[in-house]
């Protein structure tokens, strides 16, 4: 069985996660696809992801994919989460997670609105949904503050947990709006602040086409393993959020490969992606919290040192803003409320790397402007580095 070193795997990690500078792309979609999916909790990884692989880093540009010809595409999907995904790649994550994780958020809402007792049901629901994307049709991108506004039964209040510890009276109007979203009937236009907000207006989707489970859970594993092989069958669950049977039908029916790791243990990658790489010139990149490179695995070791762990991930085991070299992580940064963008080695990598960083912090630099970053989640280093 062949083996394929930790090394091997930081050096695709410079390429295929298109971060050497020899890599990179040219177009927000083609860093997308190359990743499979740019996570989206918060709105400023998107772009900041994005450009860290962009040969010419650019908001505007990210912008007229997310909101103008909408080739960029959020959703909630992979462990019920919000990711970004490419226009080609939305109808494979939609069968293979996203429907999903939008049939529980429906079940959820109509237990809700069932436990209030006020009569609130399907039907009630199904006439609500309608007002509001009648109401879309009409009034083109709003806020969910003016969709409320606009239609009356998004305005009613329901009793959340009744008669529980937790109870608690909540407006309809952001569950209503969370399910339209997950089900794809309606999407995240332009934020009502910069690009680093979250208050999306919204507006309709453009209809998908529908793809069957079991094929799309299989395209997208194959696309994982591109971009993240050699992985294990934990990480691929990790990722996916699968259940185990999931995984190991879905790399079946790609023909995934089985290798060995250097800790010994069995991973797969693609079809005929055994052969070793030339490593790409030496690399630095400023990544931000959350980004796909810290977050496509449930094992990191090979790229993270473990004694670095507790400062650079919440203890949700999310990963903050993060400082690479030649495919490890080797330290962290932020951006302090000033605007100033500092950093912090936790392993001496040397004076070339020192210097590739400072290049990549000015060219960061460059872009951002005046923006203001935080991440949602705060991890240790990063609020050390705010202070």
């Amino acid at each position: 069985m062949q083996r394929i070193s930790d090394e091997q795997r930081r050096v695709r990690i410079g390429r295929r996660h298109l971060l050497a500078p020899e890599a990179r792309a040219s177009s927000p979609v083609a860093v997308a696809d190359a990743l499979v999916a740019l996570h989206a909790t918060d709105a400023a990884t998107v772009f900041l992801s994005t450009c860290a692989r962009l040969t010419e880093p650019g908001i505007d540009a990210v912008e007229h994919c997310l909101y103008e010809d909408v080739s960029l595409v959020r959703m909630l999907s992979m462990r019920n989460t919000l990711f970004v995904v490419s226009d080609e790649m939305a109808p494979r994550v939609e069968a293979a997670n996203a429907r999903a994780v939008a049939a529980k958020e429906r079940l959820n809402l109509l237990k809700h609105l069932r436990d209030d007792g006020n009569g609130l049901d399907e039907h009630w629901l199904d006439e609500a949904e309608r007002s509001a994307l009648a109401f879309l049709e009409d009034g083109g991108p709003v806020s969910g503050s003016e969709l409320a506004a606009g239609v009356a039964a998004l305005r009613t209040k329901i009793t959340l947990f009744p008669g529980k510890k937790q109870e608690a009276v909540q407006g309809v109007a952001t569950r209503v709006i969370r399910v339209l979203a997950a089900e794809g009937r309606i999407r995240r236009d332009r934020p009502r602040g910069s690009w680093t907000s979250s208050q999306f207006r919204w507006a309709l989707a453009r209809p998908r086409p529908v793809e069957e489970t079991a094929p799309a859970q299989a395209e997208l594993a194959l696309h994982w393993l591109r971009a993240y092989g050699p992985g294990t069958e934990g990480d691929l669950k990790w990722w996916t959020g699968w259940g185990a049977r999931e995984v190991r039908t879905a790399l079946a029916a790609v023909g995934a490969v089985e290798v060995r790791l250097d800790d010994g243990a069995a991973a797969w990658v693609a079809p005929g992606d055994t052969e070793p790489e030339s490593a790409p010139a030496p690399w630095a990149a400023l990544l931000p919290a959350l980004d796909p490179s810290g977050m496509g695995w449930a094992d990191r070791g090979f790229h993270l040192p473990a004694e670095h762990r507790a400062a650079l991930f919440d203890r949700s085991g999310n990963i903050g803003p993060t400082v690479w070299w030649n495919g490890r992580i080797v330290g962290g940064w932020a951006q302090r409320a000033n605007g100033e963008l500092a950093w912090r080695l936790l392993t001496d990598p040397g004076k070339e790397a020192s210097s590739a960083i400072e290049a990549e912090l000015s060219r960061l630099t460059a872009w951002v402007g005046g923006a203001r970053i935080t991440p949602r989640f705060r991890t240790p280093l990063e609020r050390e580095l705010t202070a």
